[in-house]
């Protein structure tokens, strides 16, 4: 429990009405819980402000409070409204307020869907932004700026009839406000509002909110969904604040017909920013296109829930090694560099990773996999391979499929074989495929492949460590065969990726095995000793990653052990990423396995210095 909040919990009773049932989500201003409405008889949203501390400043106190019974009116005069989630009452109990809302059962935001399934695609992205420009623009007409449009603030439900995420639901006016009213501001002058990345130039330099920065946000939001990530995405928010200011969006690879919209939403100068009425004629060209003969489809764009992936791994041995360290901070020494209790790692079963593989397993695992094997039949009929014979495969790679490579000569020289691994995970897993894109010509994917891979690959390379990409192109005889498209392959520069990396892991089943596929942003929940699970950021996590540390050459495995927690300490001090010093500590993990084979790095992450948990994040 959030300190601050003593008395909160499932099964307390607020206003004598209430009863909550269990947490929903945790934010910046607080708690949303399920409630049981005992004078109705029916489930409700209850959304608790919480103190950071105890002896937060009263003026801190005020303004939070104040903010809140703002949120409640806002929200509350676009009751009725179908994309923003309703208000039902603003109620005090014991001197803090609470506020009723609707509860959406089956509700997922848009961020944990990204995360969850991979990005949308560009018509489905289209359908959102419709929605959500419809809610923000009756708040615009009331004078109300939302001020925090971003993928964590936008629910997706199912409809009546069970189509899920038809619903489009904008949710929590936090910070919103009318600045042309003589609304007192709650929030102080010296403190920036809103969430890094998703704010409008003009307001990351001090400008006042409007309509336009609402949109500039609305637009940061849909590139996130199309893409995987912010456009604006950095490893700090200062850096991420600089980026919005001074530098341009990163370049759209998945976004097809959203890209000269989200440019124009994006654009610095609000006064040449599009404007709502241009965005929703945008939109809505994209949702309902002109009729035009049918192309193949850009698979890199697909929504990842157009098939349900439910293969499970079975565990297996292998004979890697992850050190995990947990420091304690005595009162003489709150640093954590001396005092600390090491849990050490054996050789022994461990758990496999509970993942999906999609496409992969549509035609059935066995026969898949048996089909793709070299010199095996895979259904090709007698046409030539996708990639030649050197590659051996006999059908084209599909998105998420993972490979064993077999190097003919050193590592990342010549042409490799490559072997499918339906499964998905193991020491068999030394990349996965993670991008396409579409050649003129066996000769010009050739030439072109391995600096357009390290363009579609660059977000997940700088997220993950000790990785390279790879093209695999078609030959000329298996041009057609390969759909005229060069595979992006994201391997392990010197050992094994183990399993699904980037997007293709799925939050709360990915088990690590190896803290090769361990990037960065990841929140993390250690099962024992040995074993640390991927979990969403939103909800509780004992651990968040914050980069990754090389060692100095030279370093024995020994040696690192001692040193890494230090080194994280010193060069990724949690405070610089905006956590408080005072209430959290370093941690890391290191690889026994990647170490021998020469990849001498540190993952570092930051962890809670009471030992438990921190709370869901909005970012």
């Amino acid at each position: 429990m959030q300190s601050g909040a003593p008395h909160s919990g499932v099964g307390r009773v607020i206003a004598d009405r209430y009863l909550l049932l269990n947490r929903l989500g945790s934010g910046g201003m607080g708690h949303v819980w399920l409630a049981h409405d005992q004078q109705l008889d029916c489930e409700v949203a209850l959304k608790e402000i919480v103190f950071r501390s105890p002896g937060e400043a009263e003026r801190d106190r005020t303004a939070r409070v104040a903010r809140a019974r703002a949120e409640a009116r806002h929200a509350a005069g676009l009751r009725g409204h179908p994309h923003v989630v309703t208000v039902h009452d603003v109620l005090e109990h014991e001197e803090l307020p609470w506020i009723v809302m609707e509860y959406v059962p089956g509700a997922l935001d848009l961020k944990a869907l990204v995360t969850q399934r991979g990005p949308l695609a560009p018509a489905e992205c289209a359908r959102i932004g419709l929605a959500v420009l419809d809610a923000l623009t009756a708040g615009h007409e009331r004078g109300v700026m939302h001020r925090d449009v971003k993928p964590a603030n936008i629910l997706l439900a199912p409809d009546r009839i069970g189509s899920p995420y038809a619903r489009v639901l904008l949710t929590d006016y936090g910070i919103s406000v009318q600045p042309d009213t003589q609304e007192t501001r709650y929030t102080l002058t010296h403190v920036l509002v809103g969430t890094a990345g998703y704010l409008a130039p003009e307001r990351a330099q001090g400008g006042p909110p409007t309509a336009a920065a609402d949109l500039f946000s609305l637009g940061c939001t849909l590139y996130y969904a199309v893409e995987g990530y912010g456009p604006f995405d950095r490893d700090s928010e200062i850096a991420a604040l600089t980026a919005v200011v001074l530098e341009e969006p990163r370049p759209t690879l998945r976004a097809g017909a959203l890209e000269s919209l989200l440019a124009a939403m994006l654009a610095k100068d609000p006064v040449r920013r599009i404007n709502a009425a241009e965005t929703e004629a945008a939109l809505s060209a994209i949702v309902t296109p002109q009729v035009h003969p049918r192309t193949e489809p850009d698979l890199g764009s697909q929504p990842q829930w157009a098939s349900e992936r439910t293969h499970t791994v079975e565990p297996e041995i292998i004979g890697s090694g992850v050190r995990h360290e947990t420091p304690w901070y005595p009162p003489e020494n709150p640093s954590g560099s001396t005092g600390r209790h090491r849990f050490h790692r054996s050789k022994a079963l461990l758990a496999g990773v509970a993942t999906a593989l999609g496409l992969t397993l549509l035609v059935g695992g066995a026969w898949y996999a048996m089909g793709n094997l070299p010199g095996g039949d895979g259904g090709s009929g007698g046409e030539a391979l996708p990639y030649g014979e050197a590659v051996g495969l006999a059908e084209p790679l599909k998105d998420g499929d993972c490979v064993d490579v077999t190097w003919t000569a050193a590592r990342f020289e010549g042409t490799p074989r490559l072997r499918l691994v339906p499964q998905c995970t193991g020491s068999a897993v030394d990349g996965q495929v993670m991008a396409f894109y579409e050649a003129s010509s066996a000769e010009d994917a050739e030439a072109g492949g391995a600096a357009l891979c390290e363009q579609l690959t660059e977000e997940d390379r700088g997220n993950l460590v000790d990785i390279r990409s790879y093209p695999v192109p078609p030959t000329d005889d298996g041009f057609d065969a390969a759909g005229h498209r060069v595979a992006c392959l994201l391997l392990g520069e010197r050992r094994p990726v183990y399993g699904p990396i980037g997007r293709h892991r799925q939050v709360g089943s990915t088990v690590f095995v190896d803290a090769a596929t361990m990037q960065k942003q990841d929140c993390l929940e250690p099962i024992s000793e040995t074993k640390v699970r991927l979990v969403s950021c939103q909800g509780p996590h004992q651990q968040k990653v914050l980069g990754f540390h090389e060692m100095p050459a030279g370093t024995t495995y020994e040696e690192a052990t001692t040193k890494a927690l230090a080194a994280c300490a010193r060069n990724m001090p949690p405070e610089e990423y905006g956590y408080e010093d005072a209430v959290t500590g370093s941690q890391y993990w290191i690889s026994e396995d990647g170490w021998k084979k020469g990849a001498h790095y540190v993952v570092c992450t930051v962890i809670s210095s009471s030992g438990g948990t921190m709370e869901g994040e909005e970012a």
